[in-house]
């Protein structure tokens, strides 16, 4: 498959992303049984992601969202850029940010550091991917579906300069 000038092979099908999903949202309704988690997805990328977990939790639970940005084309700038920010008051909360993918870690980091800020009574992190830098940097995702190599990957919410997101499965570049 081609998205502009990069060919890209099947990498994850759409069972196995759902399989994944059904495991995460499992965890995070043992884990937080008691609780009223606040689910926090990042924008744009995790939005197919979000939707299809949160369909899956049977504990109470609050939805927000928060738009930044850290992408330059295929690689991650390191730059944080909040784009649009939380409505709702977060102080006590138990957060749990929804990640698609976890790749150098920098602007996850900066989010957690963020959170914890506002005074957030807890924070965890659920990712559908995560890289290989992220896991060499120790970056906490308490929730992972799939752990990748330094792959750029598209579909399931994931893009390449807007484009791919409406793919069903996740897709690698091929080399």
């Amino acid at each position: 498959m081609q998205i502009k000038d990069l060919a890209f092979k099947q990498f994850i099908n759409k069972s196995k992303i759902q399989e994944a999903v059904r495991g995460l949202a499992q965890q995070i309704n043992t884990d937080y049984k008691e609780k009223t988690p606040v689910f926090l997805p990042i924008l744009n990328g995790s939005f197919i992601f979000a939707a299809d977990l949160i369909k899956q939790i049977e504990i109470p639970c609050k939805v927000s969202f928060v738009k930044v940005s850290s992408y330059a084309g295929t690689v991650s700038s390191g730059q944080l850029k909040t784009l649009i920010g939380m409505d709702a008051s977060l102080f006590n909360q138990d957060v749990i940010v929804v990640e698609d993918i976890v790749d150098t870690g920098h602007t996850l980091q900066k989010i957690v550091e963020e959170l914890k800020s506002l005074g957030t009574k807890s924070v965890e992190v659920v990712a559908l991917l995560r890289k290989e830098h992220a896991r060499e940097k120790m970056i906490n995702v308490k929730y992972t579906g799939f752990e990748i190599e330094n792959e750029f990957v598209v579909g399931y919410g994931l893009d390449y300069d807007g484009l791919g997101r409406n793919l069903k499965e996740i897709y690698k570049a091929a080399n």
